[in-house]
């Protein structure tokens, strides 16, 4: 649990992150007495310094005169000091402009990363929507060549996913009809998880078809209903590199190992608590070892009663007063898009 400080501590610690966060430099009491109206001479903000060093807040790097925040000092500035700023009208017309130029849901998460990616300076991350709990509400066949079946699957919130399936033979089209009827009888209604734990036992009596195509599909089950995402997107990476922390070699072989994985974003993105409102990890709270020098600022986008991520990650000297309500305005105009987009199509 955070002290409590007094008015005075707050201050200087506000000044000593609001500073460091503009200009990437270790903050020193000259410069807050020289540069800020505090109405404090040098030494006295020394000795506040001090005190806030004591109590965890701000720290030295290595032999330099000036201090900067720890995760414990940038957690008190988000939580108590901070104002948001307003996203100007400007971005949230170029926002809601470049996503209403799609209804494909691949695209507008596409653009949405490269957008936020573009305004933060961040590392923008979008995820597709979580298909844990999508209801089935069709799905259809289309043979591609003699021996690849493209599998399309709708979900009641409008979301499609496709699979590519490699067959032994060609299929004559009305088989292919009467087995998409069958599973559209069989499978209407239940979520993808429910498909996945028990479309085998579903389709036992006809398992054994001619085609052999049932059989395919119970052996990849795994495939066709998988509950986890298909698809992240990540944008930004051209402009994140240009923030002074990677300067350092160390730093930029650490975000090039995070680009090459995505799985660790994916886990990053799942790890992070789920709230309704906008959700900020700091450094060590990501609770993943290469990030503890990294933030994560995310919010949740809904399509129907499905739900994916929107996010940016950087230095934890990231601004958050911009960056807080930037990622809450694309979330929320993800969420919109999807929703009109739905009502158009009822």
């Amino acid at each position: 649990m955070a002290e409590k400080l007094n008015e005075r501590e707050k201050s200087i610690l506000h000044r000593i992150v609001y500073s460091y966060i503009q200009t990437a430099v270790p903050v020193g009491s000259r410069y807050i007495s020289k540069k800020q109206d505090v109405g404090l001479s040098a030494a006295t903000i020394r000795n506040v310094m001090s005190d806030l060093e004591d109590l965890g807040y701000i720290n030295h790097p290595h032999t330099s005169a000036g201090r900067i925040p720890t995760d414990k000092g940038y957690r008190f500035y988000v939580n108590e000091l901070m104002e948001l700023d307003n996203v100007s009208l400007d971005i949230q017309s170029a926002i809601k402009s470049q996503l209403q130029n799609s209804t494909d849901t691949d695209e507008v998460l596409h653009i949405a990363s490269k957008l936020l990616g573009t305004i933060s300076h961040q590392l923008s991350v979008v995820s597709a929507p979580n298909l844990t709990s999508g209801i089935f509400e069709k799905l259809e066949l289309l043979q591609i060549s003699s021996t690849r079946l493209l599998v399309i699957i709708s979900i009641q919130s409008g979301i499609i996913k496709t699979i590519m399936m490699e067959i032994f033979s060609e299929i004559p089209r009305p088989k292919l009809e009467k087995i998409s009827q069958l599973l559209n009888e069989r499978l209407s209604g239940l979520t993808l998880a429910q498909i996945r734990e028990t479309f085998a036992e579903r389709l036992r009596d006809y398992s054994n078809e001619e085609t052999g195509l049932m059989r395919l599909f119970i052996d990849s089950v795994d495939k066709l209903f998988d509950e986890k995402r298909d698809k992240i997107h990540i944008g930004g990476t051209k402009n994140i590199i240009t923030q002074p922390e990677f300067e350092n070699a160390k730093n930029f072989k650490g975000i090039i190992e995070l680009l090459d994985n995505e799985d660790i974003i994916v886990h990053i993105l799942e790890s992070v608590e789920k709230k309704n409102e906008t959700t900020v990890a700091i450094g060590n709270e990501t609770k993943h070892k290469n990030l503890k020098d990294y933030s994560i600022v995310t919010a949740n986008y809904t399509v129907g009663n499905l739900t994916g991520q929107v996010g940016v990650l950087g230095a934890k000297r990231m601004n958050y007063s911009k960056l807080i309500p930037l990622v809450d305005f694309v979330a929320k105009t993800i969420t919109l898009m999807f929703q009109q987009s739905s009502d158009s199509t009822r």
